[in-house]
């Protein structure tokens, strides 16, 4: 078991790994996803040492790899590493680049090293490109040597670090089916990936990553058919989202619609549904700027999911208390539009405001 404790990550002043703690069962498949900057790539480098943590510990057993002094290349051993760049050296044929570490880490007999080469090679369907050089292969041949290159090391877990990224949408599925059948054989992996299905169908566990951390995680159906928190759930669902937060006593309703109208233009809304949407927004901010006092905020929230078609509207404000569309102050007129426009309108209180999630 992979055991992380505390673990936060710098560079320079810029903070990119906060307070992660988490642990990794044995046989595991861990996918890791989340949006360009999150800090995926740098947390698995952080898990072999090619990036050492300003400040936490990892354990793999009951051995602390974090500890000073230790074996670094004990713990890439125990940790193999699979590059988006392959990293192989240029001069060396496939079978001097799957040998090499294994004789001068492992300390291995030429002949026992190229024996289990070539057992390697032949596993990741490359047996026969042995004698060739690294120009002289594809992306997804490249990368399915460094795959093999790792196995020769005997790791206990293997990183992958988006393994697919830099290959032609053509070969991406030849390295997929490596992957796919390495986790059939029980190894652990952990796997930086932008593949959503290949991390739907593979993974045994899912983190989602944003915020500096592990924002969620959970199995591939709670995360990509049960989301649970907000950013999540807009990576998933591949969200188009508007936000806008705005003091009553300084509204100005026209530019609040103006932003409005150019989030639905955008993406590509019809003018029904356009008209639609300015209208609901246009009826709730007219009637809470009726009772507009110094200090009262709202805000407007517009999510529109590209899978299914669907359209959300968020309307949260810090008055006392009050379903708005109850209340005697709310334009009757208002409600009957809004309600008619919407499948749903739903109410709650929550950490102080209201709260109305309508559905279009």
């Amino acid at each position: 078991m992979i055991s992380i404790r505390n673990l936060s990550k710098s560079y320079g002043d810029n903070l990119i790994l906060k307070d992660i703690s988490v642990d990794i069962e044995d046989g595991a498949v861990i996918a890791i996803i989340g949006p360009s900057g999150c800090g995926k790539s740098t947390f698995i480098r952080c898990l072999n040492l090619l990036e050492q943590p300003d400040s936490g510990q990892i354990f793999i057993g009951a051995a602390e790899i974090t500890k000073k002094g230790v074996n670094i290349d004990a713990v890439r051993q125990k940790l193999g590493m699979v590059f988006q760049s392959f990293n192989l050296f240029s001069h060396k044929t496939v079978l001097e680049n799957v040998i090499l570490a294994p004789m001068k880490v492992l300390k291995l007999s030429q002949e026992q090293a190229v024996r289990d080469a070539l057992e390697y090679l032949e596993m990741v369907g490359i047996a026969n490109r042995a004698d060739h050089l690294p120009s002289q292969l594809s992306g997804g041949q490249k990368q399915r040597v460094a795959i093999a290159r790792c196995l020769a090391m005997h790791p206990e877990v293997i990183l992958f670090d988006e393994p697919t990224s830099a290959l032609d949408p053509t070969m991406v599925d030849e390295v997929l089916s490596v992957i796919r059948k390495l986790v059939r054989s029980g190894l652990s992996c952990i796997i930086v990936t932008h593949e959503m299905n290949f991390a739907k169908n593979v993974a045994t566990k899912v983190f989602y990553m944003d915020e500096k951390g592990i924002y969620e995680s959970g199995t591939p159906s709670d995360i990509f058919e049960r989301p649970q928190r907000e950013k999540t759930k807009i990576f998933i669902n591949k969200l188009k989202v508007f936000s806008g937060e705005y003091k009553l006593s300084e509204i100005d309703l026209y530019e609040i619609l103006r932003q409005v109208t150019e989030y639905c233009l955008k993406y590509d809304m019809n003018k029904r549904e356009t008209n639609k949407i300015t209208l609901i927004c246009e009826e709730y901010v007219t009637n809470l700027m009726k009772r507009r006092v110094s200090d009262e905020r709202i805000a407007i929230f517009l999510r529109y999911n590209e899978n299914d078609d669907s359209k959300e509207i968020m309307f949260k404000d810090n008055f006392s208390p009050e379903n708005h569309f109850e209340s005697p102050d709310f334009d009757e007129m208002s409600v009957l539009l809004i309600k008619g426009f919407t499948k749903s309108v739903e109410y709650r209180r929550e950490n102080g405001q209201n709260v109305f999630e309508l559905k279009l």
